[in-house]
């Protein structure tokens, strides 16, 4: 096990540098300092605004073109797909095992459905994610059943009515589902970390919330930086 997860922080190192670093990939950009997990893990993007990362234990993707999109807003929304990796025993996950780790070292837990239930802004929110959704159907081969991440309802109005605190993760199911935080003052631009408790281990997301100009420039390369990723991980 020990080797195993010294492979894991090598590989994620090397990801992370060449994900989030400035460089000749992103030209004319302010240097970026590449993030540092406090756990071992493996880092790898997705697309644009998608990112991956697992450890032995579990597996997380995570989609944050909303989070991008209402910088100081104080709502951050996510999309995630949780799973166990085989040979991982089921985990029950509850509210209390997601939180974030923002830019000035604040962890924020996640919001209830009460504190959810009456933000009323959270319909917009909702709305405009209809437009911008990116995939993060991306799973092990074995997470080949699907099931629903749902810890909030909508109260009088389209889409989940009931909400539950916790949900059934195992190795051959792909869960998804949203997930909300009240950030006060606002989102801000920087490095930020989804958390995922999977009971024996945990699972740090990294996720950076550009500037406009940093937005545009990452839009034209980030293929190429996918790509010297990926052949550093062969």
């Amino acid at each position: 096990m020990s080797r195993n997860r010294n492979r894991l922080a090598v590989a994620c190192t090397a990801a992370l540098a060449l994900a989030l670093c400035a460089g000749p990939a992103i030209a004319q950009t302010p240097q970026v300092t590449a993030p540092k997990p406090t756990v071992p893990e493996i880092f790898t993007l997705m697309g644009q605004y998608v990112r991956i990362a697992y450890n032995n234990q579990g597996f997380a993707t995570l989609g944050y073109r909303a989070a991008q999109e209402s910088i100081g807003e104080e709502w951050m929304l996510l999309e995630v797909g949780l799973t166990m990796r085989s040979p991982a025993k089921n985990f029950t996950l509850k509210r209390e095992h997601l939180s974030i780790k923002t830019p000035d070292g604040t962890t924020i837990p996640l919001a209830t459905q009460k504190q959810y239930a009456e933000a009323g802004y959270l319909r917009a929110l909702n709305q405009r994610m209809k437009v911008m959704r990116d995939s993060i159907n991306y799973f092990p081969v074995e997470a080949s059943r699907g099931c629903s991440i749902q810890f909030y309802a909508n109260l009088g109005g389209a889409g989940p009515q009931i909400a539950y605190d916790q949900v059934e993760l195992s190795s051959d199911r792909g869960c998804v589902g949203r997930l909300y935080f009240h950030v006060p003052g606002g989102i801000k631009v920087g490095q930020h970390w989804l958390v995922v408790n999977f009971g024996e281990s945990v699972v740090e997301v990294p996720f950076r919330t550009l500037t406009k100009e940093e937005a545009k420039q990452f839009q034209k390369s980030w293929e190429d930086i996918k790509k010297q990723h990926d052949e550093s991980l062969k």
